[in-house]
């Protein structure tokens, strides 16, 4: 399970005394990432939280930083809708991994396709702008005043990140994947000129998103997985955004871990009109998206094979992993279609 109960009970004792467990703890793990292990934790009175830890075995460099995840969701509380963050513990002699412990948000995550499909069109176009009004809220956060101004080195961003990519795929790499070497190239011989840098979520899509429904109106209730958050160009967030998601009355992509098939329903918004209400938001130019959603399918592609490389080692807890493997071609495929688009 990853997770020593009797020892993050300790240490939630002995470091936030508030968390202090009433009688024995148990855990579940949530499902639906594929990557850090997202846990949630209750007392014998029935309180709940969450509790975070990297994955087991073979974590790559830089990846899966709890300190990281903490610092962030603690600076943009009250900014952007952010669970809040209780207690870090970095020491990895406690359960053999870093950890921290946030509070329990009560919401949806739209993780299958009968969900999103029983949406009304209009709470399905409610979550689709939820959706980008949030992430330009993100992109709008100052730095400096949420005390982040030293979070990442923002210049130079999209270069460091295709050697960065490029390096995990290479300490991850167990098979031949065709075409990816050569669209690191090719995204290396066009990077845009970034317009501004922000807060960067890393991994900013539907099924990192809780949603609430209150009043008659839904919205965002908290987003979640910031392990790869830093500062840098917000189109990367955006592209990313584009990569996963599927216009309505499209066929299922099927690179999520739910196989897909969740924005294609009736009501959501298409990939155009995503463009322009975040565009109306930021007043960012998008001349460039398609490099930008190219670069995403690479950072994907990588993502999923050192997934599948942990799979077959049987390192992975939970559901869903089987299928990481074979979504890394046809990212790599399609990142090589919207770079040719580029040109």
């Amino acid at each position: 399970m990853g997770l020593d109960l009797d020892a993050v009970a300790d240490y939630l004792a002995g470091h936030a005394p508030r968390l202090r467990a009433r009688g024995p703890l148990t855990a579940a793990l949530i499902a639906g990432g594929l990557s850090n292990l997202t846990y949630e934790l209750r007392d014998a009175d029935g309180r709940a939280w969450i509790l975070r830890r990297p994955p087991l075995g073979h974590v790559l460099p830089t990846a899966h930083d709890m300190r990281r995840e903490f610092r962030v969701i603690s600076a943009l509380h009250g900014t952007v809708p952010v669970a809040r963050a209780h207690v870090l513990c970095q020491d990895p002699a406690v359960i053999g991994a870093p950890f921290y412990v946030m509070e329990k948000v009560e919401g949806v995550v739209l993780r299958t396709r009968a969900q999103c499909a029983a949406l009304a069109p209009e709470q399905a176009r409610e979550v689709s702008e939820g959706l980008v009004d949030v992430l330009a809220g993100l992109h709008g956060v100052d730095p400096e005043a949420a005390g982040l101004a030293d979070f990442g080195r923002p210049e130079g961003y999209l270069h460091r990140q295709l050697e960065r990519w490029e390096r995990q795929y290479a300490a991850s790499q167990s098979r031949e994947i065709r075409g990816l070497f050569e669209l690191g190239d090719g995204l290396r011989a066009a990077v845009p000129v970034t317009q501004r840098s922000a807060i960067l979520h890393g991994d900013y899509r539907l099924d990192n998103v809780m949603m609430r429904t209150a009043g008659g109106r839904t919205t965002v209730a908290a987003v979640f997985d910031w392990e790869m958050s830093t500062l840098g160009d917000p189109l990367a967030d955006l592209g990313l955004l584009l990569t996963y998601w599927e216009d309505p009355g499209r066929p299922a992509k099927g690179i999520l871990s739910t196989g897909g098939g969740l924005t294609n329903h009736e009501g959501f918004l298409s990939s155009r009109q995503i463009v322009e209400r975040y565009q109306a938001a930021t007043g960012l130019i998008v001349d460039d998206l398609d490099w930008y959603v190219a670069f995403s399918h690479y950072k994907l592609a990588v993502i999923l094979e050192g997934i599948h490389y942990r799979h077959e080692r049987g390192l992975t807890v939970g559901a869903g992993f089987e299928r990481a493997g074979a979504a890394v071609p046809v990212l790599v495929e399609g990142g090589r279609r919207y770079l040719d688009r580029t040109r």
